[in-house]
């Protein structure tokens, strides 16, 4: 599983600690006084990301496999109670990057360590214990779903196939027979991608899929012109090899399994679902 420091939850801050530390930095930087400014960090846990790192260049800061993140405070509540950034969708890259400590470039991140750095914001911020609502698919019940979020595991996947520090993957197209090479996505990539999904959708046109496929394939037979394979994507892929492509990815790609186990008092029964992550899962009194 993802782990945030092998102590955690054993290291637990209370909220009257949790509030104290709040309070000494905001008044610490509010005194405008001659006295001496004292100083304080807030407690900070090595994070485990599930790419382990090995999808990064060996030089990467992230190669190392882990990013170190600060404990929740005050200010970064006020992050997700932002209108602005709630409308513009980029609210909780706000609070990732503002509880994250390590040096990194936040674009350069791959989309699948990002959730891992959601769980443990989440836990630095309020606790591993979340509370969620989910239905049951056979009855259509809603149930109460108790989750430690510790206590998710990563996803399993083909490590053989990963090359240590390259995130580039060969594949043959199993009808078309082409050869082309992919990558796992970075916040960089996502960026571009919702920009672009953005744009399509005011020209009333959805292309998700096809959007998404234009970014994660960077070699087709040898070229890398991103003009050939945006013209390839859009007349010439069949949806069947489509669909191997997405197939491979979901091999290859580290992330955390945010499916549950959910026993219905009702009924007896123990059903599994996918948790879903909305803004209550930070602050279940936030109102947007």
């Amino acid at each position: 599983m993802t782990k945030v420091n092998e102590d955690y939850p054993k290291k637990q801050i209370s909220d009257e600690q949790l509030k104290a530390i709040a309070t000494a930095k905001y008044e610490s930087k509010e005194d405008n006084s001659d006295t001496e400014v004292i100083a304080f960090d807030f407690p900070t846990e090595i994070v485990e990301l599930p790419s382990k790192g090995k999808l990064y260049p060996k030089d990467h800061v992230l190669s190392s496999g882990t990013v170190e993140m600060k404990y929740m405070s005050a200010k970064e509540e006020d992050i997700l109670t932002n209108q602005s950034y709630i409308k513009q969708g980029i609210v909780l890259d706000k609070l990732f990057k503002a509880l994250i400590v390590s040096p990194i470039n936040y674009n350069d991140l791959l989309i699948c360590d990002k959730n891992a750095i959601m769980i443990a914001s989440r836990i630095l911020g309020y606790g591993k214990d979340y509370q969620a609502t989910v239905v049951n698919p056979e009855t259509g019940n809603q149930v109460k779903a108790y989750i430690d979020l510790t206590e998710l595991k990563e996803k399993e996947i083909n490590w053989s196939l990963i090359k240590n520090h390259t995130n580039e993957f060969n594949f043959q197209l199993p009808v078309s027979g082409k050869n082309i090479k992919l990558k796992i996505l970075t916040q960089s990539d996502q960026n571009k991608i919702d920009a672009e999904t953005k744009g399509l959708k005011k020209l009333k046109k959805d292309a998700t899929s096809t959007t998404l496929l234009k970014h994660v394939i960077t070699e087709l037979d040898g070229n890398d012109s991103k003009k050939d394979i945006r013209k390839f994507v859009d007349t010439e892929l069949l949806a069947i090899d489509s669909r191997s492509i997405r197939k491979f990815l979901r091999e290859v790609t580290p992330d955390i399994d945010l499916s549950i186990q959910v026993p219905d008092e009702e009924t007896g029964d123990t059903f599994r679902s996918q948790l879903v992550v909305g803004m209550d899962f930070f602050w279940p009194d936030i109102e947007i």
